[in-house]
């Protein structure tokens, strides 16, 4: 139990369980974050809605001027 309880102490044996860890939490995020990016882009292109409000930015200005 005393072995057990050293390695489990023991610096090296202790970071050896979560190597990685960060680089997988980090490629989890980054591919949620493209999925929902992708989503969103597509969802822009399909219906216009930016191109409308452009437009109607672009009114506004000239309409002040």
């Amino acid at each position: 139990m005393a072995l057990l309880w050293a390695a489990y102490l023991h610096p090296l044996v202790r970071r050896t369980g979560e190597r990685g860890q960060a680089t997988v939490e980090y490629v989890v995020v980054v591919l949620a974050a493209s999925l929902v990016a992708g989503l969103l882009i597509r969802w822009v292109n399909g219906t216009g809605k930016i191109g409308e409000l452009l437009d109607r930015v672009l009114d506004a200005v000239i309409g002040q001027v």
